[in-house]
């Protein structure tokens, strides 16, 4: 058949069943299939029973899915205590008709293999739970017990055909959760060949950080992500952490927002930075890039809006403090709750969860400014790589938000102007270098405008003052004496 009459025809594409956990839709190219089963698999404490229950009370609460839940561990009390700490009611869902949790207590030692064992005291048993309900997502949780008693492979592989198969036949979406087997994806090495879906999660350490990994092994008729993904269990719940996470079909804004320094506006074109751009300010240490972000904070909050300010090396009171020397004074915004200072050092945890921090924060103060001080200190936490994908999913939010982001970048002094130690030079939209320069007998700080999208700019190198009546840039002079404080 040519690719024309291909296109010609109406092709139906898998249903998708949405699970709401942010990050997992984009992934799953929508969500786990609709109507299928699904298997989550990986080793303890790794997030199988949390996700398998977030997949049921988004279901229930934003697509009016109403869930059943069959344990094989835990009993309704204890999973409701569990996952209360995330958010999650299970007992108001449970008396609002959208949820219904069923312990299944198996003891091994109460099972007699007869020849003649099924599962259809379990089909009866959810299978009413399914209609009393209106069901049309199902998990359990987890299979191992369920079939622990099982030596005899051939009745195994015949009683984990038949389940999957009647849970298709139910048209309910499923999630089942299976331990990881010894060398094998599953402790018996079968259910992931009858699955349509097949997600495993990871939980490692290395080098004392841990952090917990997602991967689809297979999703049967539909294309979805093949790397390892970074995802977090938060106080929200999962977060999945994709490498991109924007299609590049974000708008963008024409409106110009002022720096707070006219000169520095006047080497943009006379009106500052687009708004929901992305800026880095790099330079050496010493050279004024907190002092700058500063400026351009106070600026945002004197338009009456809000910033936030993530520190990763100095406490808020060291900033604010430090500030006032130039006549910067980031106290009275704090005061009226259009300021944030988040501060957190870099080894505190690990990078994905410094970035769904950020996430939370950002979304609940909703800040026009957001400042990342500085983004090189994570490289004490992660490879280069993983620090350019991190800091490429913050900025890809923050432009989806319309959030104009200020980073933050400490360069040696025998790096190049142009380069960046995250390598993220092509996602930044302007760049604003500061950079020390030695002239008879003293320090002089010279400032320049490396690049700037969509705007006409300077391309000379200015003098960067630090006051006690504010920043000033002036026309390079290496040869009047400097007379500035030494904030940085």
């Amino acid at each position: 058949m040519t690719p024309e009459k291909r296109d010609k025809q109406r092709v139906k594409l898998l249903p998708k069943a949405p699970t709401g956990i942010p990050g997992m839709d984009e992934i799953t190219s929508g969500g786990l299939p609709k109507g299928r089963p699904t298997l989550v698999a990986g080793g303890a404490g790794c997030g199988k029973t949390l996700l398998a229950m977030e997949f049921l009370v988004n279901g229930a609460i934003q697509y009016n899915e109403p869930g059943v839940f069959v344990a094989f561990e835990e009993n309704a009390e204890e999973l409701a205590q569990n996952v209360a700490s995330l958010g999650f009611d299970l007992k108001q869902l449970m008396k609002q008709k959208k949820l219904i949790i069923d312990y299944v207590r198996v003891e091994r030692t109460e099972i007699e293999e007869t020849g003649e064992y099924d599962l259809d005291g379990l089909f009866i048993r959810l299978g009413h739970a399914i209609d009393t309900l209106g069901a049309k997502r199902v998990a359990l949780d987890t299979i191992e017990v369920l079939f622990s008693a099982l030596p005899n492979q051939g009745i195994l592989r015949a009683e984990l055909h038949r389940l999957f198969r009647w849970l298709k036949d139910k048209g309910v979406s499923a999630v089942i959760t299976a331990e990881r087997g010894d060398g094998t994806m599953t402790r018996f090495g079968l259910e992931e060949y009858v699955a349509d879906c097949v997600i495993l999660l990871d939980h490692r350490v290395a080098e004392q950080v841990s952090t917990r990994r997602l991967r689809i092994v297979k999703y049967r008729g539909t294309l979805h992500g093949t790397n390892e993904y970074p995802f977090l269990i938060g106080k929200h719940g999962i977060s999945v952490l994709p490498i991109t996470s924007l299609m590049l079909n974000h708008q963008v804004s024409r409106e110009r927002i002022p720096t707070g320094i006219k000169e520095l506006d006047d080497m943009l074109g006379g009106k500052g930075f687009y708004r929901g751009s992305s800026i880095m300010l790099s330079g050496t240490a010493g050279t004024g890039k907190t002092s700058l972000a500063s400026a351009l904070v106070e600026a945002a909050c004197k338009r009456g809006e809000r910033c936030l300010y993530f520190a990763f090396e100095e406490s808020a009171h060291q900033i604010i403090r430090d500030m006032r020397s130039i006549g910067i004074d980031l106290a009275p915004h704090i005061k009226k709750g259009l300021l944030q200072i988040h501060v957190a050092r870099p080894s505190q945890y690990g990078l994905e969860m410094h970035l769904v921090t950020m996430y939370d924060l950002i979304r609940e103060f909703k800040p026009s400014v957001v400042v990342l001080d500085p983004i090189t200190d994570f490289t004490s936490v992660g490879s280069e790589l993983e620090i350019k994908f991190a800091v490429t999913r913050i900025i890809d939010f923050l432009k989806v938000n319309m959030i104009t982001g200020l980073f933050i970048s400490v360069t040696s002094k025998d790096e190049a102007a142009d380069q960046s130690v995250v390598g993220i030079f092509s996602l930044i939209d302007a760049w604003v270098n500061l950079r020390n320069l030695e002239s008879n007998g003293e320090r002089h700080r010279g400032l320049f405008v490396l690049k700037s999208r969509g705007m006409s700019h300077s391309n000379k190198i200015h003098s960067f003052y630090l006051t006690k009546d504010g920043i000033k840039i002036r026309a390079m002079d290496l040869v009047g004496p400097q007379t500035e404080f030494s904030t940085t």
